[in-house]
């Protein structure tokens, strides 16, 4: 299998990053990333006129790793596309950009299936583009970094974008310590990989009580959607480290099926000084079985080793290192989980 990353080279992607690395040891696939530039214009509209055409299938399987639709056109740079794969298929992590599909790849139709994270866009991506499509949701390394630690340095840890009353951390943090919260600002990754910085912020995570995350229709930004609301990798890898996610969750078809009761602590606003109330009440009737839980719900649903293990049954690609985590994921989960009641 050949793994095409079309994910850029920052922090806000490093889960993807991350997944990159692990889906290439378990499926046993070679990982290229594609150029920076687009396709021209010309190779556009070949891939509208030509397709994949009438080939004899080359011997190998190709998975795209997409940030949005658009990167479905960083197929086009692939040398020998057309004539090279028996199966192409594209997981798109923002899926939920439907109308960012391009009208080339709807006219020409040269996947044979896609893999989006949003669930309620499945029945759009099939009609939008003809192709078999699978919900394939976010996840996370639960079995790696993943923790179950029951002491915590840190009460409220923040992470990434935060509605502005949250947004400075010193008096954030004095706030806090009026009530008796412990509080850890901006993790700072300077000089770090991808793969570093990810390995860096599940420790912060498994170091922490509550993680401070809001879903983007509470705390909008440019580049974020408008109106859907979805999960990101902060929300996973926080509960994949045992910490609760305190904030305002999204509200999605997605949510419902992956997250359990305890996940999350809900504040009802984005205004600082009543969530760090909340927070307060909540800290006294923290436990470490919590974490616990959190740890052991998202190995049973949240591991990334599970989203590839559904793509290597799409593929045929069935591998002795995925067999291998799937039997360490399951045997944790099951030891955790008696320690965990």
């Amino acid at each position: 299998m050949l793994i095409v990353n079309c994910i850029l080279q920052n922090d806000g992607w490093s889960p993807i990053h991350h997944l990159v690395a692990l889906a290439s040891r378990l499926l046993d696939a070679e990982v290229i990333t594609v150029r920076k530039d687009d396709p021209s214009f010309f190779d556009k509209l070949s891939s509208i006129v030509k397709g994949r055409g009438d080939r004899e299938p080359g011997q190998e399987s190709c998975l795209l790793i997409c940030a949005g639709p658009a990167d479905l056109l960083k197929l086009l740079t692939i040398d020998g596309w057309r004539g090279r794969f028996k199966f192409l298929a594209a997981w798109i992590i923002d899926s939920f950009w439907v109308d960012h599909i391009p009208t080339s790849i709807r006219l020409s139709k040269p996947f044979d299936h896609f893999f989006i994270t949003s669930l309620e866009d499945l029945d759009q991506w099939r009609k939008i583009t003809g192709t078999p499509t699978t919900w394939l949701p976010w996840g996370t390394d639960a079995l790696s970094l993943g923790s179950c630690a029951p002491d915590r340095e840190w009460d409220v840890t923040r992470v990434g974008r935060q509605p502005p009353e949250w947004q400075d951390d010193v008096s954030t943090a004095q706030a806090a310590g009026l009530l008796g919260i412990t509080y850890r600002g901006r993790v700072r990754s300077d000089g770090l990989t991808a793969l570093q910085n990810q390995e860096l912020i599940m420790r912060v995570y498994g170091n922490s009580k509550y993680l401070l995350a809001f879903s983007n229709t509470a705390n909008p930004e440019l580049y974020t959607h408008p109106t859907r609301q979805y999960l990101t990798g902060r929300w996973v890898d926080a509960l994949a480290s045992g910490a609760i996610v305190a904030g305002i969750c999204p509200i999605s078809p997605d949510v419902d099926q992956l997250l359990w009761q305890g996940a999350t602590l809900e504040l009802a606003s984005v205004r600082r000084d009543e969530g760090l109330e909340i927070i307060a009440g909540a800290l006294q009737r923290w436990t470490p079985q919590k974490a616990a839980l959190n740890n052991v719900m998202a190995l049973e649903r949240l591991d990334w080793r599970w989203r590839l293990k559904t793509i290597a049954d799409v593929f045929s690609a069935d591998t002795p290192a995925l067999r291998a985590d799937i039997e360490r994921l399951t045997a944790l989960a099951e030891e955790r989980r008696l320690s965990a009641l």
